[in-house]
C-alpha cells in the first residue's frame, strides 16, 4: 500500500494544470523530433536537454518523461514509412512494418505500434510502480564498496552489450572516463587533463558531451551517408485497424510487454534483445507463419510493445540505483545531474515528490500520446518529407544554441563541435556512443566510491570481495565480461563440428 499511497501523491503533483501542460509539451516535442528520420529517443532527449534549464526539477522531469515516450513512439513512424530505424531497438518494427506500408497498410501498422506502445507502456509503468520500492529497500543497504561494484557492472554491461565488439565498447568507455577526469581533482585540488585551459578547470559539462556525441556526431554521420532508397511511402487508407488486425495484435502486445520489462530492467538487458525475442516468438506462435516476411502485423505489434516496455524497465535501475543501462537512460542521468540530483535509494526519500510525480506522469503521458498521435499521424508523416539538408542544419543550430545556453560560453560551442567530430569518427568506425556517456557520468562516481571504500577499509582491497553484495555484483560483472568470449568460442566449435556440404 505504501507504493500506491506514494503514487497517489505523485498523481496530485502530475495533475497540476501547469505540469499537465509540460507533459503535453514533452510528448508533442518528443514525437515531433523523434519522428524525423534517423533520430532516436537518445538523440531526441539529448537535443532537447538544454530546453529545460529554466524549469523547476518536477516540471523538467515530467517534460522529460513525455519527451522520452514521444521519442520512442516517433521512431516507429520513421521505421514503418521510411524503413529507417531511429535506433537498433526499432529494427524489428521496420522489418514487417515497412512491408505493410508498401502493401498499402501503413495505417494499420502505425495504429498497432501506437496502441501497442500504450498497452505495454502502461503495464510496464504498473510494474515500475511495484518494483521500484522493493529495489529501494535492497539498495538502502549499499555502501561505497557496493556502489563501486555497481559502476563496474554498468561499465561491463554497456561494453559487452552495446555494439558488436567489446574492444570498441572499451574504447568508447575509456574515452568517456578520460573526459570525466578533466578538471580539478576533488581530493588533491590539482588540475587534471586541462592542458592549461582555465575553461576546463570545472570539468566538461555532461550536456555538451551528450549533445555533441548524439546530436552533432550523429548528424555529421547521417549527412555523410547517401542512401539510395530514401523514399517516403505515402499514407493510404484509414489510420485504423480492422477486426482481424485487433484479433492478431492484442496477444503480441501483452507478450511483448511481459518480455520487455524484465529484460529492460536488467543491467545488461537493453531493448534490442526483447524485440528480437518478441519477433521470433510471434513468428513461432502465429496462425499463419508464412505471412512473416510479407508484412505480418504481429511482427509490428510484439516488438514495438517489447521496445516500449523495455524502455520503462530501464527506469528501474536508473531511479533506484543510479545505474543507466541504455543510451537514453544515460542522457536522463545527465538530466538528473543537471539539477544536482543523484538517482538512487535516497532520491525516493529526499525527493519523493519528484520521483513519484515522474512515475505518475508516465501514466498520463501514455494516454496523451495515444490521444495525440492517432489523429495526427498524417501531420507527423508530412514531417518526413523535410529535405535532409534542412533537417541536418536545423539540428546543428539547435545543438549550438543548447551548448551555448549551458554556461553562455563560446568555448563550449567549440568544445561541442570537437566532441561532435569525435562522435562522427566513432560512428564511422562503429564504436558505440553510449559507453562514452556512461563513462563520463559514472566515472567520477566510481572514483569517489572507490576512494571512500578504501579509506573505510584502511587501504585494503579485500573489502570488495569480503562484502557479500559487492562480491556478488563483481562476480556478475566478470561473468558478463566472459559471456561474449564464451559464446564466440562455442559458435566456432559448433561450426567446426558441423558436417560440411
Amino acid at each position: 500500500m505504501d507504493a500506491l499511497t506514494a503514487l497517489a501523491d505523485g498523481f496530485r503533483v502530475a495533475l497540476v494544470p501547469m505540469n499537465l501542460l509540460w507533459a503535453l509539451a514533452g510528448v508533442t516535442l518528443g514525437t515531433l523530433v523523434g519522428v524525423l528520420p534517423g533520430i532516436g529517443p537518445a538523440l531526441t532527449v539529448a537535443l532537447l536537454l538544454p530546453v529545460t534549464f529554466s524549469l523547476q526539477p518536477v516540471e523538467a522531469f515530467i517534460m522529460f518523461a513525455g519527451i522520452y515516450y514521444g521519442g520512442m513512439y516517433g521512431g516507429s513512424t520513421t521505421a514503418i514509412l521510411l524503413n529507417t530505424p531511429g535506433e537498433s531497438a526499432s529494427i524489428m518494427t521496420a522489418v514487417e512494418g515497412n512491408l505493410m506500408a508498401r502493401d498499402g497498410r501503413a495505417g494499420a501498422a502505425l495504429a498497432t505500434a501506437a496502441i501497442g506502445s500504450f498497452v505495454a507502456g502502461t503495464l510496464a509503468t504498473i510494474a515500475l510502480t511495484l518494483a521500484a520500492p522493493l529495489m529501494v529497500d535492497v539498495a538502502l543497504g549499499f555502501g561505497p564498496a557496493e556502489y563501486f561494484a555497481l559502476t563496474v557492472l554498468a561499465f561491463v554491461a554497456v561494453t559487452a552489450v552495446l555494439g558488436d565488439s567489446m574492444l570498441n565498447g572499451l574504447a568508447s568507455l575509456f574515452f568517456g572516463l578520460a573526459l570525466g577526469l578533466v578538471g580539478i581533482d576533488p581530493l588533491s585540488g590539482e588540475a587534471r587533463l586541462t592542458f592549461g585551459l582555465p575553461q576546463l578547470l570545472d570539468g566538461i559539462d555532461v550536456v555538451v558531451v551528450a549533445v555533441g556525441l548524439f546530436a552533432v556526431g550523429e548528424t555529421l554521420y547521417a549527412a555523410s551517408k547517401t542512401d539510395a532508397d530514401d523514399r517516403l511511402i505515402p499514407l493510404r487508407g484509414p489510420v485504423w485497424m480492422t477486426r482481424d488486425d485487433w484479433s492478431r495484435s492484442w496477444r503480441p502486445w501483452l507478450r511483448g510487454a511481459l518480455l520487455g520489462f524484465p529484460i529492460g530492467a536488467l543491467p545488461a538487458g537493453g531493448a534490442e534483445i526483447p524485440t528480437f525475442l518478441s519477433y521470433g516468438l510471434e513468428r513461432h506462435l502465429a496462425r499463419d507463419p508464412a505471412a512473416f516476411g510479407k508484412g505480418a502485423i504481429e511482427g509490428v505489434a510484439g516488438p514495438e510493445a517489447a521496445n516500449n516496455a523495455a524502455a520503462t524497465g530501464a527506469l528501474v535501475p536508473l531511479l533506484t540505483l543510479g545505474l543507466p543501462t541504455s543510451a537514453t537512460a544515460a542522457i536522463l542521468l545527465a538530466a538528473f545531474q543537471q539539477y544536482g540530483l543523484q538517482p538512487g535509494p535516497l532520491l525516493f526519500t529526499r525527493d519523493a515528490q519528484l520521483v513519484w510525480g515522474l512515475i505518475a506522469s508516465l501514466y498520463i503521458g501514455n494516454v496523451m500520446l495515444l490521444v495525440l498521435n492517432l489523429p495526427l499521424v498524417g501531420l507527423w508523416v508530412r514531417l518526413l518529407s523535410i529535405p535532409r539538408p534542412y533537417l541536418h542544419a536545423g539540428i546543428l543550430v539547435l545543438a549550438s544554441v543548447g551548448a551555448y545556453s549551458v554556461t553562455r560560453s563560446v568555448f563550449d560551442v567549440g568544445l561541442l563541435y570537437a566532441i561532435g567530430v569525435a562522435g562522427f569518427v566513432m560512428r564511422t568506425w562503429e564504436i558505440p556512443l553510449a559507453p562514452a556517456v556512461i563513462g563520463l557520468i559514472l566515472g567520477p562516481m566510481a572514483e569517489q566510491q572507490l576512494r571512500r571504500a578504501l579509506a573505510a577499509a584502511e587501504g585494503s582491497w579485500a573489502v570488495f570481495v569480503t562484502r557479500p553484495i559487492s562480491a556478488g555484483v563483481l562476480a556478475a560483472a566478470v561473468m558478463l565480461a566472459l559471456l561474449p568470449l564464451g559464446l564466440k568460442r562455442w559458435r566456432g566449435t559448433r561450426r567446426r563440428t558441423q558436417p560440411s556440404g
